[in-house]
This record gives structure tokens, sequence and C-alpha cells, in this order.
């Protein structure tokens, strides 16, 4: 056994026993769901933190720097700057309108403010989107432990499929919060060491320049991409209205903690957008012929660093995908047993009840998870999937609701099927390019804006929305 596969499987026996013995405080369903509201600044940076820094943040921002050059920062930038939008504006809005009427998921919020209809439709799209996500972050633990081990990816992807479902299967978010915390020093101080060592390899930022430096493509910072600027469209709007992230901001204790809490985020996501970038350059220097850029980040660290020093960049990459994944599975577990079995199976079932199958969804929805990984063979495949769902689906209705009194189930309805509609024609009409130089989500994103105001526009004024009580 390596050394490198050794520290892996301590480290993860460590977050499992850790998640267990938080989990004995959960005592009810208010505690898996929402950490009993009571998550304060520090709680939620980490929690953020460590979700957004995921395989998305990690292995695939790295390959895109690896292939693609500066314009990769955007990946990372575009979810810092949906976070800072989400941290003053979006997150205190929606954590007071959760707390004052006990909602514990996206689709309590979305009852509340258009009815059943539309907390059903944006649930079932959900849980696709969720599943392709997850997906994505259990292959990216499958290419870390198959380049440190030489084991087959799907054995990865069922390794860290199992270390997060036992783990957050015992707590929900109060243990997700509390591990986070421990994930996120292993990465940021794995990487804050990796980093350094790596430009000591090269020859320092100078060496860099010289890596495909007649490719005036490849260090475009503003290319118009993707990768480049249209990240924008792509992953602002889903890192605004992101049903895991937003959960999470429903634990917080007040809107202090929100502002706080996500601001740091933000704040950390800017600070460490450059990480990827830097490493994924340096490997296409170091190892200019890897089969598949997804192996550019375990690549540099297993073979370009000193083996402790690899070994503890590795964890953090691990880490990194561990904490994404239980943001995702937390997200997917308590749509399908609150969103699905709370609201339309069964609505008198008492609060031991709803936690027993809450439990019971999270570990049927990690083996989902894994199985769709060992199928799907791309981290990027996954997340813009994802991100393409929730963007189009979720990001005019949430703002709606919270600003636009108005508005009610019609609105909401046009908006999402215009908005994922359009977006999947285009992609699939012109293979992803888009039309008029725009992408295919952020055309989804015009449509989804349009249909809500010509639906708006056209109703009666005197119309006032019916509210879910």
């Amino acid at each position: 056994m390596t050394l490198q596969l050794a520290l892996l499987l301590s480290y993860s026996a460590l977050l499992i026993g850790l998640g267990l013995w938080i989990g004995r405080r959960v005592r009810g369903a208010s505690d898996f769901f929402v950490a009993g509201r009571q998550l304060g600044p520090g709680l939620i940076f980490s929690t953020m933190l460590a979700a957004n820094i995921g395989a998305g943040s990690t292995v695939n921002a790295t390959a895109l720097g690896y292939s693609s050059g500066v314009a990769a920062w955007w990946w990372v930038g575009s979810a810092a700057l949906g976070n800072a939008v989400l941290a003053f504006w979006i997150g205190p809005a929606i954590r007071r309108e959760a707390a004052a009427r006990d909602l514990r998921t996206v689709g309590d919020y979305l009852e509340y403010r258009y009815g059943a209809t539309v907390r059903a439709l944006i649930a079932a799209l959900l849980w696709v989107g969720s599943l392709f996500i997850l997906a994505g972050q259990l292959f990216a633990m499958g290419v870390v432990l198959e380049t440190v081990a030489g084991i087959p990816s799907w054995a990865g992807c069922a390794i860290g499929g199992a270390v997060i479902t036992v783990y957050f299967t015992a707590g929900g978010l109060l243990t997700s919060a509390w591990v986070n915390m421990v994930q996120l020093i292993v990465k940021l101080g794995g990487f804050a060491i990796a980093v350094p060592l790596v430009l000591d390899r090269i020859g320092g930022f100078q060496a860099l320049s010289l890596i495909r430096s007649d490719d005036q493509a490849y260090w475009t910072f503003w290319r118009p991409g993707p990768p480049g600027i249209m990240y924008l469209a792509l992953l602002t709007p889903a890192f605004i209205v992101s049903p895991g992230l937003l959960q999470k901001i429903f634990g917080a204790r007040d809107d202090r903690a929100v502002r706080i809490g996500v601001g740091l985020n933000a704040l950390g996501l800017l600070l460490y957008a450059g990480v990827p970038v830097v490493l994924g350059i340096s490997a296409r220097l170091l190892f200019p012929s890897l089969a598949l850029p997804d192996l550019a980040l375990p690549t540099i660290l297993m073979r370009g660093l000193p083996p402790v020093v690899g070994a503890l960049g590795l964890a953090a990459v691990f880490s990194a995908e561990v904490s994404a994944a239980d943001a995702v599975l937390f997200m997917l577990t308590t749509s399908l047993s609150q969103d699905l079995y709370k609201r339309f199976v069964n609505p008198s079932a008492p609060d031991a009840r709803l936690l027993t199958v809450t439990r019971l969804t999270a570990m049927v929805s990690g083996i989902a998870g894994v199985v769709l990984a060992i199928g799907l063979g791309s981290v990027l495949s996954a997340l813009t999937i994802f991100y393409s769902l929730l963007g189009m689906s979720l990001f005019v209705p949430i703002l709606a609701g919270l600003y636009v009194r108005r508005a009610g189930t019609p609105e909401a309805m046009a908006s999402i099927a215009c908005g994922v509609a359009t977006m999947v024609a285009v992609r699939f009409t012109t293979a992803g390019r888009g039309i008029f130089g725009l992408t295919p989500e952020l055309t989804g994103l015009i449509a989804a804006s349009m249909g809500f105001l010509i639906v708006f526009v056209s109703r009666s004024r005197t119309y006032e929305p019916e509210r879910a009580v």
C-alpha cells in the first residue's frame, strides 16, 4: 500500500468517525435539515467554502487550466461573484422567509410562494440535476484514487460514495457543517503548501509565461469562451440559487451570520480562483501528454512533488470532492424526503418517521450517485448538465418570489418552461455553440426572464397570488 493511499484511507476513517460522533446529537428532522437554525458565521463560512471548492473547482478547473490556459479562472471566479450576491442580497432575504415560516427546503419556499405544482416540477428537475452533480463529484474521487493507487476508477467512486453516505446519513446538515470545517482546513493547508513547491519545481512565475507562449488564446484572460467570461452565464446564477447552498443558509441563526459567513466564503473563492489555473498550466509544462486533462491535478500532486507533500495535496483534493458531494447529497436527500415523501406521500408522518425515511433516502441516493458516476466518465459533462438545469429552472422564480409580490404560479411556470426548453433546444441544435454569440445557458436565462415578464404583464394588475399555508 502506498503512502498516499494509506493517508487517504485513514483520513476517510476519520471523517466517518467524526460524522457518526456528531450525528448522536441529531434528535429530529429539524436538526437534520437545518441544524436547528443555529449555525453561526464560522460554520456557515466553512461549510459553504468547503462545498464550493469541490470537483469543479479542483479537478475540472485544473483540467481547464491545463487545456485552455488562464481563462479557466472564470470557473471559480464566476462562483465567487455568485456567492457575493448571495451573501449580501438573496441570502439574508430568503433566510428570513425560511425562519418565519419554518421552511426547510427550497421546495418548501417554492410551494409557499407559487404552489404545489411549481414545487413538484422543480423538485423533479433538481432530482435529475442533483444526481448528475453527485456523480461528477464521485467521478473526480475515482480519478484521484485511480491515480494514487492504481485501483479502477469505479472502485474509487464506490469508496468515496461510501464515506460521504455514512457520515452524512448520521446527521445531515449538522454533521456536514462540522466535518466540512475539518475538510476545509485540510484542503486549504494542502494547496497552500503544494502551490509554492510546484512553482519552485518549474522555475517560478516567469517559467509559466513560456508555456505555449505562441498560443494567444491560451493566455487571453477575457476569452469569450467557454472557457472564459461566458462562464458568468453558466455558473453565477447557479451559485446564487443553488438549493444546496440556500438550505445551508436556512440553518443560519441570523442575517449577520449569512452576510459574514457567505461573504467570507465569496472572498475565499476569489483568492483561491488562481490556484487551479497555476496548477493546470504547470502540469502542462511538466506532463504535456496526459491522456485526459482531468488527470492533470492528481498527476502533478503525485509525480511533481515530494511524496509527503503530494499525499497532503491529494488529501486536500479528496476533501474537496467529499465536501462538495455531501452538499449535493444533502440537497438531493432533503428534497426527496421533504418535497416528495412528507408533502405528497405521507403528510402526517411524525418527526421520527420522517428522520428515518430521510436517512434511508440518503443511503439510496448515495448508491445511485455511485452507479451514475461509473457510467458517466467525465466531471465536466456532469457539472455542465447540473448547473444548466439549476440556472434555467430556479434563478428567475426565486428572485421574483422575493421581490415581485404579484408574481404567481403562471409566471413561475412560464419562466421554467421557456428557460429549460430554450436552453435544451439551443444546446442540441448548435452542438453547444450557442447563437448570436450567446451560450445556450445565457440564451435560456434570457428566455426564462422574457417568459416570466410576458405572463406577468399580460395578467390583471389586480391579481394577488395565492399563498400556500
